[in-house]
């Protein structure tokens, strides 16, 4: 059974889940937080679907207006959302679909980890292919 501190963490949840999620917990619609923000609606969304990250004075003020710390919006860890309370009342079956998920999106972050450090691995390859070819 997983334990709900870690609902928001870095192998359960991405950057984009905790902004939307303190977005709506702040009851802020996209439009209404990025105007505070002073950015467009889609950069935000793009910020919400993982597509972009902003700069460090935008995160700062994100943190601020959602009322979580800058730490808990990068990585799940510091002050931040507590996990949702109505999880414990999900039916068994629901929640083992739930644990699944999180069990599927743990091992998704991993694999692709194990991608990019094969991708790097194969640059440095082709690299010194080319350079030696070159020699």
């Amino acid at each position: 059974m997983h334990e709900t501190e870690n609902w928001y963490g870095p192998e359960t949840a991405t950057f984009g889940d905790r902004v939307a999620a303190a977005r709506e917990t702040a009851e802020m619609t996209q439009a209404q937080l990025a105007r505070r923000l002073g950015v467009r609606v889609s950069t935000l969304r793009s910020w919400e679907n993982d597509l972009s990250e902003p700069r460090a004075n935008r995160l700062s003020m994100m943190a601020g207006l959602l009322n979580v710390s800058m730490m808990w919006l990068m990585n799940g860890q510091g002050e931040g959302l507590e996990a949702p309370g109505d999880e414990a009342d999900l039916m068994p079956s629901a929640q083992d679909l739930l644990n699944e998920l999180r069990d599927m999106r743990a091992d998704m972050v991993a694999r692709a980890e194990q991608m990019a450090r094969l991708e790097k691995k194969l640059r440095v390859m082709l690299k010194e292919e080319a350079h030696d070819r070159a020699a």
